[in-house]
């Protein structure tokens, strides 16, 4: 599955990516047993086995990770407990909606780098074959640099730089056949991640405590990611102060900041990549979807910039990005692990039992969303998210429960942002060489590229 293409652009893709757990889910059902090398996992496909899960954070938590996982997503997505709701609580204020407005700008500078580049690749015969994901890459990459350190966007740059580098690293790595023990081994590559990694950390702290000192000195911008953080980890320890009447230190360390800061980069950049390359597969072989859109589009903002208030009238829009994270969701299968013996539905669990939830079984059964499950059809959303189950609520492309995805408001504004800026200035069909091959290696993402045959309009 890491390098065979699918026979067919079928969006039934479970055999492709997971091929074992396709054949025991064919034989036994939504829940079944397999072994995760020495410890045993149960398989869950049902949606109100999820909720459950989701919503008891203490009884289901995130299993121990890969180390080298673990240095590429640390922070607040590994935390558990009082660390984690101390960074949910600071981190909350910077995704907050008034917040995002003053995003925009980045939003839109950086879409229109991206599509005043196209335009050049189409300008001498009006179309052009290009491979839009690494574009789109550098996209939401060059909007997480600009949104999160705002004036220090060009060291923001270098570190995504490096942290791509690092992450190619990490999956060269992860793709790597597992020998006991080799985690204690000092390869050629886990120098080379570790030495990236001592760069990064280096980088982002020369930005937080430049920062911090036009902070204090009252000069500095707290609309940015960093900055919003920043202000809500001062708020902090002055209240925490207060209340004890000693100057008593009870934010988060410098540390946690810099890996707060590679979260932001990371896991905002990979899910907003991943749901506009779909989107854009998607529509070059539904053009009338992308047609209806960008009418919807056009009628809403003419050739002008997308507005924040305009953006929630985008019905349309809307029900085709539900219906591509339906069916691709950024992460198809998610892991928990049992704190302590219990209960889940009509399972009873051991304590240190792993658990997988498939999400994208949960999301194309066809009990649940009908024989055309596997079909790509917005409307289905055209009343609602509930309504398109007949109210048993199976859609989770951003989790659940209090752990729900923080940036989902961001990476929505943004991917509809980009959305419309493209179809404003574009129509485009698939390339006859687009190989369909979904891959799942930390997140769900097109094997051999997105190309696409882009057609100017104006």
């Amino acid at each position: 599955a890491m390098t065979k293409p699918m026979s067919s652009f079928s969006h039934d893709y479970l055999a492709h990516i997971e091929p074992f757990r396709h054949q025991l889910m064919t034989k036994f059902g939504k829940v079944f047993f397999m072994w995760s090398g020495p410890k045993p996992m149960i398989v869950i496909s049902k949606p109100e086995h999820f909720k459950e899960a989701l919503t008891k954070i203490h009884e289901f938590r995130k299993p121990q990770t890969n180390p080298i996982v673990g240095k590429l997503f640390p922070g607040i997505l590994n935390y558990e407990g009082e660390q984690w709701a101390q960074h949910r609580r600071m981190l909350n204020p910077a995704f907050h909606v008034e917040k995002l407005k003053f995003m925009l700008l980045a939003f839109y500078v950086s879409c229109d780098e991206m599509i005043n580049k196209w335009e050049e690749l189409v300008a001498k015969a009006g179309h052009s074959e290009v491979d839009v994901w690494p574009h789109l890459n550098v996209l939401s990459a060059d909007v997480i640099s600009r949104a999160a350190f705002g004036s220090s966007y060009e060291e923001g740059q270098k570190i995504f730089q490096l942290l791509q580098e690092q992450l190619l690293l990490a999956l060269s790595m992860l793709q790597s056949p597992y020998i006991p023990g080799s985690r204690y081994i000092p390869t050629v590559r886990k120098r080379t991640f570790n030495k990236i990694n001592d760069e990064i950390e280096r980088l982002l702290k020369g930005i937080i405590d430049k920062r911090k000192k036009a902070m204090e000195a009252g000069e500095a911008s707290k609309d940015d990611l960093l900055g919003i953080l920043m202000d809500s980890n001062m708020k902090e320890i002055q209240q925490a102060a207060a209340s004890s009447g000693k100057n008593q230190r009870r934010g988060i360390s410098l540390q946690e900041v810099i890996e707060d800061c590679k979260v932001f980069y990371l896991a905002g950049q990979e899910t907003t990549s991943v749901l506009l390359v779909w989107t854009l597969i998607l529509l070059s072989t539904h053009t009338d979807w992308q047609a209806r859109a960008r009418e919807e589009v056009l009628q809403t903002f003419g050739t002008n910039a997308p507005s924040f208030e305009g953006l929630n009238h985008l019905k349309t829009v809307n029900m085709i990005l539900h219906e591509v994270l339906r069916l691709y969701p950024p992460a198809p299968l998610v892991p928990r692990r049992v704190n302590k013996d219990t209960k889940l539905g009509e399972l009873s669990l051991p304590a240190g039992a792993l658990l997988s939830f498939q999400i994208i079984s949960i999301q194309q059964d066809k009990e649940l969303w009908g024989e055309d499950a596997e079909e790509f059809r917005p409307d289905r959303f055209s009343e609602g998210i509930s309504k398109a189950t007949k109210g048993n609520y199976a859609f989770f492309p951003f989790g659940w429960g209090p752990r729900i995805c923080i940036g989902e408001k961001f990476a929505m504004t943004e991917v509809k942002i980009a959305l419309s800026m493209i179809l404003q200035r574009f129509a485009w069909e698939l390339s006859p060489s687009y190989i369909h091959s979904p891959i799942n290696v930390l997140i769900l993402r097109p094997q051999h590229g997105a190309p696409i045959i882009l057609h100017r309009l104006r």
